[in-house]
């Protein structure tokens, strides 16, 4: 199994749950493209690493045209000409349940919803639908009916809610849907102002661990983010500025996906170290490295400790007793992909997706900055 893990970014063996109280989870998102490849492969990692549950941060296929692995498959191999689109958009996400939750087996999956879930025909309706029973799992079932239970005032939340929370050990995960107009819209914030206006008030949570598809404003990644609209500039800043003053009281953490590259740091940028602006840097990954067409990193960041591009793997969280979070790149390569392939899939597939997931002409142009700003009224 060590050969799952040649590359990591801190470490060159497998983490185990602690006896000194800690515990692990796993997390990623973007697998469109070659998802069905890259996806089996961190189900194995994410075992492997003792994680409690692996987490999704939206993306699934491509919608817009049929997904590389997807038209790969074997059994399009007798026919004349690849699978439709029409035949793809029936069954891409069933597809994506067989092949990339599935592995997992009994490990609790939780999924986040991403802009290529909501592009038509497919639509929120449609993903709420498909996917009911993983945005209702007995976790955020049992969660809703505690929020009800102890705080009568809290914004209420249906079962297939795109938006969700878990309370695990500890440390509070929201699960963010910032999928409308780039933006999270005025009932989700109150929702989340709510929910992290009770995780400061109660001991029993020592860390919140925030979630989301696209990264929130001013970051190094605002080429790709919740900058591309004015009211997710405003949605965006408004959770950042709660989450810098929550860290004040409690160890806050931010994921998101969304650019298909691991770059750690994201929001230790030169707008959130501005004093003019009250908030202090909060600790935030980008973690779209689980299949999607692979992205150069941001223009000015070089691939390192904390950054990779032209990569596929998973972030690990290994969280201490009193709720702190240390973030670990799992990176995987070519001979970690060939381990774990599906039988629906051969070695040429594999290697497609290692060399040209995009092709090498469209690897080495890094996104440039762009400025993040409302505009004058």
């Amino acid at each position: 199994m060590l050969a799952l893990f040649a590359v990591t970014s801190h470490a060159a063996s497998p983490q185990k749950a602690g006896t000194d109280g800690s515990w692990t989870f796993a997390v990623s998102g973007d697998s469109r493209n070659c998802g069905n490849i890259v996806m089996p492969a961190i189900a194995a990692g994410a075992r492997h690493d003792g994680a409690s549950f692996y987490w999704h941060l939206g993306d699934l296929r491509a919608i817009y045209k049929v997904d590389e692995d997807y038209a790969a498959e074997k059994r399009f191999g007798g026919y004349p000409y690849p699978p439709s689109i029409s035949d793809y958009l029936h069954t891409a996400w069933s597809d994506f349940s067989q092949h990339q939750v599935a592995p997992f087996g009994d490990m609790p999956f939780f999924i986040g919803i991403g802009n290529h879930e909501v592009i038509p025909p497919k639509s929120r309706t449609q993903y709420r639908i498909e996917f009911a029973a993983l945005l209702d799992r007995p976790e955020l079932r049992t969660q809703r009916l505690s929020d009800l239970k102890t705080n009568a005032t809290m914004p209420a939340t249906v079962a297939d809610q795109t938006y969700n929370h878990w309370v695990m050990r500890g440390v509070d995960f929201i699960n963010l849907d910032n999928t409308a107009d780039d933006a999270i819209d005025g009932a989700q914030l109150a929702w989340f102002d709510a929910i992290l206006d009770a995780d400061l008030a109660n001991p029993a949570i020592h860390s919140i661990v925030v979630g989301m598809h696209e990264p929130l404003p001013h970051s190094h990644s605002d080429d790709h983010s919740m900058c591309a609209s004015s009211e997710g500039i405003r949605s965006g800043e408004h959770v950042y500025t709660r989450l810098a003053q929550a860290q004040r009281r409690k160890p806050v953490y931010v994921l998101a996906s969304h650019q298909h590259y691991y770059l750690a740091n994201v929001y230790d940028t030169a707008y959130w170290r501005d004093p003019a602006h009250r908030a202090a840097v909060v600790p935030g990954w980008v973690i779209g490295t689980a299949g999607a067409s692979r992205y150069p990193l941001p223009e000015g960041i070089k691939s390192g400790e904390g950054a990779r591009e032209h990569t596929y793997g998973y972030l690990l969280g290994r969280v201490s007793k009193d709720g702190h979070i240390a973030f670990t790149f799992r990176e995987l390569d070519e001979a970690a992909l060939q381990q774990t392939r599906g039988d629906d899939y051969d070695e040429s597939t594999v290697k497609f997706c290692v060399a040209n997931n995009p092709a090498p002409e469209l690897m080495s142009k890094p996104s440039k900055k762009i400025s993040c700003k409302l505009p004058k009224r």
